[in-house]
């Protein structure tokens, strides 16, 4: 009788060591899943930076990188001191008054640690104020536009984060879906870069007499390469989203298919509606079309198919040119079209979850379209 007591301990404890061996390489596999998308989210800095500086006239191109570089040195400190904390701590709702990293469980469900999730949170806080930097290019100053950037990611984004990804936020237990931030970093990004423009007012030389004064940028292929280092990585910034890896495959490939065919189908009908109005292809319109279909589709890339991604992303590459004829139109000087991209797009693509889910979306919950 004892010998089989003693084979049942020694089983259980050999049970137990290979469940803490599997539980170790979730933890491992996880781990380097997120630390990678991470780092692709953070490289979508340097997009961010080209793209403004190619889309604006060369005698400011390094103030606004001098502005990026705020966006990350300024923003990341804020974040880590009181943005973090805001955004996950012990929410009521609206909003939690914690500070720094925590050990605490935060009520995500995560199987990595809370620094590693505090990194790649720390990517979205910086996107979303490069957002803001891009609209207020050419006309405010360095350390001006360092005090926003602190405000920002200290209280202004963690509020929002808070109420859309917190476990408490109200706007999470209504069962809002932002899967990656179309309204928590674009939209909001996008409507602070609206605001920002508006108080700044226009660049010297934009409107004369009511009309409308095109001010080029200097460097269109610059402007390109950063688009396409923001369009890499916006597969960790989606992709990411999901928090691992492990029994997490099928999303993660329908969340990359779906960031995909959103974006190219947003510079396909940015293309054809540009060369249709304005009889020729503009390209500097066709890569925000592009961008357009990216932001359209971060809320939405979990919940939505295939033909409904491209959907989004062709209504979206059309909306974004008319959105800046708009506000152009109002005298809101954009020099890289932010708002549009990232403030109007993050607001239809907010809307278009449910209109496209595959579960309880407007159109037939997805029948027709997924």
């Amino acid at each position: 009788m004892l010998i089989q007591i003693s084979r049942i301990i020694v089983f259980m404890e050999e049970i137990n060591e290979v469940l803490s061996q599997q539980g170790e390489m979730v933890h491992a596999i996880d781990t380097v899943w997120v630390a990678l998308c991470a780092a692709l989210i953070f490289l979508m800095e340097g997009g961010f930076a080209l793209l403004e500086a190619g889309f604006i006239r060369a005698k400011n191109a390094m103030s606004i990188i001098a502005k990026v570089i705020i966006d990350v040195t300024f923003g990341g400190i804020a974040f880590y001191l009181c943005g973090f904390g805001i955004a996950y701590g012990i929410s009521n709702g609206w909003v939690a008054f914690d500070f720094g990293i925590t050990d605490q469980d935060l009520g995500l469900g995560l199987t990595v640690s809370n620094k590693l999730f505090w990194f790649i949170q720390l990517g979205f806080a910086m996107a979303a104020i490069s957002i803001v930097s891009g609209a207020v290019a050419e006309r405010m100053k360095v350390w001006s536009y360092a005090v926003f950037v602190f405000i920002f990611c200290a209280i202004m984004y963690p509020l929002v984060a808070n109420w859309v990804w917190n476990p408490n936020g109200w706007l999470a237990k209504q069962g809002f879906n932002d899967f990656a931030g179309s309204a928590a970093v674009h939209a909001m990004g996008g409507f602070a870069a609206l605001a920002s423009a508006i108080v700044l007012g226009p660049r010297l030389g934009k409107y004369r007499a009511g009309k409308i004064i095109a001010i080029p940028g200097h460097n269109l292929p610059l402007a390109a390469v950063g688009a396409f280092i923001l369009w890499f990585g916006w597969f960790g910034f989606n992709p990411g989203s999901t928090l691992g890896a492990v029994g997490k495959w099928d999303m993660i490939g329908q969340v990359a298919t779906n960031t995909f065919l959103a974006s190219a189908a947003g510079g396909i009908s940015t293309m054809i509606y540009t060369y249709f109005r304005y009889g020729t292809i503009d390209i500097t319109m066709v890569i925000n079309g592009v961008l357009a279909g990216l932001v359209a589709i971060t809320a939405g890339c979990n919940v939505v198919g295939p033909n409904a991604a491209i959907i989004i992303g062709l209504i979206a590459g059309v909306l974004v040119d008319f959105a800046v004829v708009v506000i152009d139109r109002r005298h809101i000087d954009d020099p890289v079209g932010a708002i549009a991209v990232h403030g109007i797009n993050g607001l239809f693509g907010t809307i278009a979850v449910g209109l496209f889910a595959t579960e309880k979306g407007l159109f037939l919950a997805g029948a027709l379209i997924n």
